[in-house]
């Protein structure tokens, strides 16, 4: 099978993170699908169409042909935020949404992607139990699981995330992962902020030391929660879906009237920035959805050298 020629389908899909890294290196989308409104919002602006539908009432006969399957499987029940109910939670059973499909559809390959948490989740259990069906799934497959970080692969952005690669046994071969990439000399904050801001991304003095406060306290608790203004010769912490993630990630501009120093919080566009997707890319959707989708997204360029890996594993 040439690697160039394979079909991919987008589950799990967010706002195309993962298709926009596969189709970058030539790969062909053939079925998408998302239950948020408001990332089928983003995704059709995009790309086109997308199935909206609950995944659980999806036929696999109503998928078209395909030799990969890609899913960003929702993080947040084995998320070192929250809950961490894992399998349990409602949001962890939609994996078995992606070993039906395997089971029936047997594709060439698959890629999965999620928090590096699930690696220890239920003092790793959980991902015993994942590793396992995923091998036993179709008709047997070799799994490759490891752990990347963003900021090798050309975005000022720390972010570890899992990727486990799936092959046909058939196959027979051992999936090598990207290596670092030959970074640009800076890779760093500033190449990706915007010059020109509106106002209603700084904080007022007011909100902005209550934020101090809050660190205070936890710093009094031994806890390393709270706000950070970064430095723009380094890099963004991992972007996330709540606020604390968007006050992780405060920089310091030009002085504005709502305060002295010129904290903001990063826009939408330099959270796009920070996951590798272009600036072409259209954002038809309000701050605060924005703000989630790319702190849910995958990020493009890790993606994108993943597909360049399996391509040249299948050709």
């Amino acid at each position: 099978m040439k690697g160039k020629n394979l079909k991919t389908i987008d589950l799990f899909a967010g706002i195309g993170g993962m298709r926009l890294g596969f189709e970058e290196t030539g790969l062909r989308t053939v079925y998408a699908n998302d239950i948020d409104k408001y990332a089928c919002k983003t995704y059709k602006a995009n790309f086109g169409e997308i199935d909206g539908r609950d995944l659980g009432t999806v036929s696999t006969e109503e998928i078209p042909n395909f030799d990969v399957l890609l899913a960003g499987f929702p993080c947040q029940p084995f998320s070192m935020i929250g809950k961490r109910d894992g399998l349990n939670d409602k949001r962890g059973k939609v994996f078995f949404e992606i070993l039906r499909i395997l089971d029936e559809r047997k594709p060439t390959a698959f890629l999965l992607e999620n928090v590096k948490y699930l690696q220890k989740h239920d003092g790793g259990k959980t991902f015993e139990f994942i590793e396992n069906k995923l091998k036993k799934a179709g008709d047997g497959y070799d799994v490759f699981p490891q752990i990347l970080d963003s900021k090798n692969f050309g975005v000022p952005q720390h972010r570890e995330r899992i990727y486990i690669i799936g092959f046909k046994k058939t196959i027979g071969r051992k999936f090598d992962f990207p290596q670092k990439i030959k970074l640009r000399a800076k890779n760093n904050l500033k190449r990706i902020l915007e010059k020109e801001v509106p106002e209603k991304y700084y904080l007022s003095e007011k909100y902005y030391l209550g934020l101090l406060r809050h660190k205070k306290r936890h710093q009094q608790n031994g806890s390393g929660f709270g706000c950070e203004v970064l430095d723009a010769n380094g890099i963004a912490n991992t972007i996330v879906c709540g606020n604390m993630g968007r006050e992780r990630n405060l920089v310091k501009d030009k002085s504005c009237k709502k305060n002295r120093w010129g904290i903001r919080r990063l826009t939408e566009r330099e959270c796009a920035r920070l996951q590798g997707f272009p600036d072409s890319f259209e954002i038809p959707v309000s701050t605060t959805q924005a703000y989630k989708q790319f702190g849910n997204a995958v990020t493009v360029p890790v993606v994108k050298e993943i597909a360049k890996s399996l391509i040249k594993h299948l050709s």
